[in-house]
């Protein structure tokens, strides 16, 4: 039995589940989220609870038990609570600028970087003096919110050295210590 497919989700007040044929809807406070699934699995709605059932103890059935209940737990909790993602800019001469949907950086190439952000991806960017820039991300789609995420951190991965680029806050970066070491 998958440990986690068989864990109920809770769902919180002002969100309302719907469960068609194959498809999950989800709505809340923040917006309104669909994931198919597969129609041999049975999803009941009760006492305020989601609880996700499978047809047999097949492997394939075994792998989408928990991620059928990892996919709705993450929308049930994005229309309520809402995802956030926060990426530090770091190096010298380095800014973000955020412009409603566009993101615009500067990454020590030799031209701006110009990100149209989805509708459904809100972002910001705060620059203080000596400190870093951050780039904070908010959606109700958390796959969404760590693909943009995923491809800003891209444009200028951190590099081990001297640990330049783009990295998420609280990330740990491995650091080398370069050609003085040799010696």
């Amino acid at each position: 039995m998958s440990r986690i497919g068989k864990l109920p989700i809770p769902i919180p007040e002002k969100v309302q589940v719907t469960v068609k044929e194959d498809t999950i809807v989800v709505k809340g406070p923040l917006g309104e989220l669909s994931q198919k699934f597969d129609p041999s699995f049975k999803i009941f709605v009760e006492n305020n609870q989601i609880k996700i059932e499978r047809p047999s103890d097949e492997k394939q059935h075994r792998s989408l038990h928990g991620l059928y209940r990892a996919l709705i737990n993450n929308m049930v909790i994005g229309v309520s609570k809402g995802w956030t993602k926060q990426q530090e800019v770091v190096g010298v001469g380095y800014k973000a600028e955020a412009n409603g949907q566009l993101l615009t950086l500067s990454l020590g190439y030799s031209h701006d970087i110009i990100i149209e952000m989805p509708p459904e991806v809100k972002v910001t960017a705060v620059t203080e003096r000596r400190s870093n820039p951050i780039i904070t991300l908010t959606s109700i789609d958390k796959q969404l919110l760590g693909q943009v995420a995923a491809k800003i951190r891209s444009l200028r991965k951190p590099e081990p050295y001297k640990g330049k680029g783009i990295k998420f806050v609280g990330e740990v970066l491995r650091r080398k210590a370069g050609k003085s070491a040799a010696k």
